[in-house]
């Protein structure tokens, strides 16, 4: 049974997908724990530990939110040409998404259709994708090419590859898991107006770090969205150029995204010894924003660079995650910065290094018999937006069931 199920959370937008039997149950939620996770901002609460350390909760997750939402997997310039393409893991699914002789993208499984070996890894550009076990070899659309020594009776016409959706917004590539996808763009359209002065489109990646990350990806995607913490593990650092109080989140109005507004202090340089993005006003130059399409999409912006959290999810208490360094073209040519970039990727990982604590502190602490939900802070609205995108999906699921 397929159901198409359409749900009005009270204070989110509609959140459509696709629901099947083969999706596990959703969050089980006490009518307290509930009541706070809706609760207005200024009266509402943390996720409840469960939502972090069970690993049914996770499994939920996988099936209901990023099997249904849209998940960045790369960057169009990183898929500029025909062969172009790259390898990423949507939890268990691992993706290719190629670009093809007639210019479109595709999202394809990255698993090869004779044995299930994983087909490609990492970027790359070539006419074919082939299969390293037994040189099956596809199309770029997908389609099967080649199939060595199955005989003459092996028909591979109707061999094609699984095909997910795929949109672009603002350079990134995102895919969803979901046969009827709700398009994603239109839902980010504030989102889009507020960061429009920074042309993220037109930025390059310039380097990647990678870290793994031993707890639950819920916890990063929270810590990222407030600058409530700037004043403990930042004191010397963000809270020195965008202290905590000046900080602020707009209104997403139930869209499925979140955004950090960050002032800058007018005395402290925040150049990085790079050039302004070109076509940013003045008075934007010292500010930093960060912002997440929902579930899982981080990116933080300031008026010279952006960098990107790519978040890859296995397991409730285990994830990737790939911090990558962006660059307007022009500056990411330039030989000065080149034989700055180092330096510059070593403040990026300064800043995770930072933040590593305040992860790993709260996983354990979740553990404790005595953990429970946790009022917000004043400074914490983007983590309320983000439960309520969380809990419409729970509530959507329920209505499922209740409804069988």
């Amino acid at each position: 049974m397929v159901l198409l199920i359409t749900v009005a959370h009270p204070i989110h937008s509609f959140v459509p997908f696709t629901c099947r039997e083969t999706m596990h149950p959703p969050p089980v939620l006490s009518d307290i724990e509930r009541a706070r996770l809706s609760a207005p901002p200024a009266e509402a609460w943390t996720l409840p530990p469960s939502a972090y350390t069970d690993p049914a909760v996770f499994a939920w997750e996988r099936d209901v939110v990023f099997g249904t939402e849209w998940v960045c997997v790369g960057r169009a310039e990183q898929l500029a040409n025909p062969g172009d393409h790259l390898a990423a893991d949507v939890i268990d699914q691992p993706v290719l998404v190629t670009r093809s002789a007639d210019g479109r993208l595709h999202a394809l499984s990255n698993v090869c259709l004779h044995r299930a070996m994983p087909l490609v890894d990492g970027p790359g550009s070539s006419r074919r994708i082939v299969c390293p076990y037994h040189l099956w070899s596809y199309d770029l659309d997908g389609s099967l090419h080649a199939a060595p020594m199955m005989g003459d009776d092996f028909d591979r016409s109707g061999c094609q590859l699984p095909e997910f959706a795929v949109e672009v917004w603002e350079g990134f590539v995102l895919v969803s898991m979901s046969p009827t996808p709700v398009p994603l763009a239109p839902r980010l359209a504030r989102l889009t107006d507020r960061v429009a002065n920074y042309r993220l489109a037109d930025m390059v990646v310039v380097d990647t770090i990678e870290f793994d990350s031993p707890w639950n990806w819920k916890l990063l995607v929270e810590n990222f969205m407030e600058a409530y913490h700037h004043i403990g593990p930042h004191r010397d650092t963000f809270q020195q150029n965008h202290p905590a109080a000046s900080a602020s989140v707009i209104d997403n109005r139930g869209e499925p995204f979140a955004l950090l507004e960050m002032p800058g202090t007018d005395s402290v340089d925040v150049s990085d010894g790079l050039p302004f993005l070109s076509g940013l006003p003045r008075d934007q130059r010292s500010d930093m924003l960060a912002f997440c399409v929902f579930p899982s999409t981080l990116v933080a912006t300031t008026g010279t660079l952006a960098v990107w959290y790519q978040l890859e999810p296995s397991a409730h208490d285990r994830m990737r995650l790939r911090i990558h360094l962006l660059l307007e073209p022009d500056v990411a040519n330039d030989p000065d910065v080149a034989g700055a970039l180092p330096e510059l990727i070593d403040g990026v990982r300064w800043i995770h290094n930072e933040d590593i604590p305040v992860n790993k502190g709260p996983w354990k602490g979740l553990h404790a018999p005595s953990a429970g939900q946790g009022r917000l802070a004043p400074g914490e609205r983007a983590l309320w937006q983000f439960n309520q995108f969380w809990l419409a999906h729970v509530d959507a699921c329920e209505h499922v069931i209740d409804d069988r």
